[in-house]
């Protein structure tokens, strides 16, 4: 088994995916106010301000979540002195998307070979950047437009709200339909992978998905046996 991530990689996307979650359940019956299923919604909550409490409290843990993973890329690289470029968009992923493509229209045999992280991973890490600062941004401004009025026109609080809507449509669409195929009704992972459980990901599963890496690891576990041979040689009986 190979950890694909750590304890603190784990705990923000637990926070992530959980806050998000409920900003789902309690966002939706807001900008649908005048159906049906959201009057549902609103009653299973106990009435619109219970669900709107929900709401902020998601809020709070996304922003939560945002928070710790700035820190912990700042931190972590100091404490450990160990620093990964893996997740920075490259030439090759556009290499990748275009050999992928080919591929599923049978028009190469060879699959693209991945490292740590597929084109498919960064896109859903680079958008959760693009996404918090349209979501947080703009929902801080309507959480508190008395403070918001104070500095920005009517004009820009009136886009905030639209910009919150419509992020949020997109994100839901995103997550639901990208996301979840490609780490839970993907045949590789269905009913899904549960790498965000334990962070380990096995060494057939590492072949299929990150040959790359893989290879970069046992080429490295490889050489630390060896110098450890070499430095502790064996003691005859």
């Amino acid at each position: 088994m190979f950890e694909r991530f750590n304890v603190h990689q784990r705990i923000q996307h637990i926070m992530m995916f959980s806050s998000f979650i409920l900003l789902t359940i309690t966002g939706l019956p807001i900008k649908y106010s005048q159906t049906d299923w959201a009057k549902v919604v609103v009653s299973i909550f106990g009435g619109f301000d219970n669900m709107f409490t929900a709401h902020l409290i998601g809020a709070v843990v996304m922003i939560a979540s945002a928070i710790y993973h700035i820190l912990y890329l700042i931190l972590y690289p100091m404490l450990t002195k160990k620093m990964s470029t893996a997740a920075l968009p490259s030439i090759k992923d556009f290499r990748d998307v275009l050999q992928n493509m080919q591929y599923m229209l049978g028009l190469t045999p060879e699959a693209p070979k991945f490292g740590r992280y597929s084109y498919k991973e960064k896109f859903d890490y680079w958008a959760v950047f693009w996404g918090m600062v349209i979501m947080a941004g703009s929902g801080l401004l309507m959480w508190f437009p008395g403070i918001a009025a104070d500095y920005f026109p009517r004009w820009f609080i009136a886009s905030a709200r639209i910009a919150h809507s419509d992020e949020a449509m997109l994100a839901i669409l995103a997550i639901f339909i990208w996301h979840f195929y490609n780490v839970h009704f993907s045949p590789s992972f269905f009913p899904m992978s549960f790498v965000w459980l334990h962070g380990k990901m096995s060494k057939e599963m590492m072949e299929h998905e990150h040959p790359l890496e893989l290879a970069e690891l046992t080429t490295e576990k490889s050489g630390q046996k060896a110098l450890i041979n070499k430095v502790e040689p064996k003691v005859k009986a």
